[in-house]
């Protein structure tokens, strides 16, 4: 194995080296640098500014803490293959790689029921075949079928590298302290028991710190309820885009763009027909934005209407509720869209939309995270915390979003 390293600077966890060889080439494939084009925290940016940072610096930033894991596991008497650990690294680079352009919304709107866990399966696969094989060992991690199954919890699990990544950089480029988590500290308490991922008792503050900052970002960030109202937006501007297609109105767009807004794709489609990926490949952020740009002008009230919202920042309204809005309510709102903009109250609907988000932040059910004591003895991190934060987190929160365009002053 070659010692040679490239080394990229990163301005949450300062060097990160990649080795030469299959994860270099990884670092340097075509598909992984279409991350670059996408960003991480999508159309979070409308609240924090500063939250410009991408998905392939993301997937930087959770490599490195995989070696880090992997390293400080090994120190502990964790026996780890080099061949293993290169593939779990391989695997962490290429977690994400399945992400489209403000991924959730196209999951809504132009490929539904594809989820980007399977278009990244879908793509390891092929760079697989690329790579005669050389990710096979990687891709039985990402999809639990090694006999290490702690080697997955660090890709995917309660404490995956994933997480402790996202957290730490939405937290450093949105300006949101509070999600400022002690990642090495956690990956230092990190071992393995019975297969099973652990932390040191020692660690539990660090956890509990961990699972809070979690809840912070997620409600004060990711489900802000502006990032929340461009979100549905969007998702109004794509499927008013695909309604004008399918009655076959001509529309700008890119050629992979114009494929997802001219064809009519499902989980099945996506699966059969080697075209969608194709056009996949291609579609970033830009795509998007270029498009939104040019409906601006576009006859369509609706189009152009919802358009320029995007471009110019013209946010719909917000109002969040414990319970579901009426259907009264919306009909009103609807009504009033209508007589504003003179256009019919099917069109309206386009400008009034409801979205229910649940959350919990920690589900013991799921993967749990196991306390272990200097005799050996482990207990789930509930029982183990004497913070009541714990059962607060595992307690789903039920938010019933309105939004709506703002009626001009």
């Amino acid at each position: 194995m070659s010692y040679e390293r490239k080394i990229i600077n990163d301005p949450v966890f300062g060097f990160i080296s990649i080795p030469k060889g299959l994860l270099y080439d990884l670092v340097c494939h075509p598909l992984l640098q279409r991350l670059t084009r996408i960003k991480q925290v999508g159309l979070s940016s409308v609240v924090y500014p500063g939250a410009q940072h991408t998905r392939f610096q993301h997937s930087l930033g959770a490599y490195y803490l995989m070696c880090e894991a992997i390293q400080h596991l090994t120190a502990k008497g964790n026996f780890i293959f080099d061949s293993e650990a290169e593939a779990v690294e391989a695997a962490i680079l290429l977690h994400d790689i399945g992400h489209g352009p403000f991924s959730h919304v196209l999951e809504d709107t132009i490929v539904p029921g594809v989820s980007h866990e399977d278009i990244s399966l879908m793509l390891m696969e092929r760079i697989n075949r690329e790579m005669n094989g050389q990710l096979t060992l990687a891709i039985q991690i990402f999809k639990d079928e090694y006999p290490k199954k702690f080697l997955h919890q660090l890709v995917s699990g309660q404490l995956d590298v994933d997480r402790l990544d996202y957290l730490r950089r939405d937290s450093f480029y949105t300006g949101v302290t509070e999600g400022n988590i002690g990642s090495a500290r956690i990956i230092k308490m990190l071992d393995v028991k019975d297969d099973h991922l652990v932390v040191e008792s020692k660690g539990i503050y660090s956890i509990e710190n961990f699972l809070t900052a979690r809840r912070l970002m997620y409600w004060q960030v990711y489900l802000h309820k502006t990032s929340v109202a461009y979100e549905r937006m969007l998702i109004s501007t794509l499927l008013r885009a695909k309604e004008l297609a399918s009655r076959g109105t001509e529309l700008f767009a890119s050629p992979a763009f114009h494929y997802f807004l001219y064809h009519d794709i499902n989980r099945d489609v996506f699966y059969n027909d080697p075209a969608c990926l194709e056009n996949f490949i291609q579609l970033d952020d830009n795509d998007v934005w270029t498009s939104l740009k040019v409906w601006c002008g576009h006859p369509d009230k609706v189009l152009s209407t919802l358009s320029q919202g995007m471009v110019n920042r013209h946010l719909f309204k917000v109002e969040i509720s414990n319970e579901p809005f009426s259907e009264e309510r919306k009909q009103e709102l609807t009504h009033q869209v209508g007589i504003e903009l003179g256009i019919p109250m099917a069109d309206a609907a386009y400008f009034v939309t409801t979205s229910c988000i649940e959350r919990n932040m920690y589900n013991p059910a799921d993967d749990s995270i196991e306390v272990i004591y200097n005799d050996g003895s482990t207990k789930n991190i509930a029982e183990a915390s004497d913070m009541l934060n714990i059962s607060l987190l595992s307690k789903k929160v039920k938010k019933h979003y309105l939004c709506y365009l703002r009626p001009h002053k």
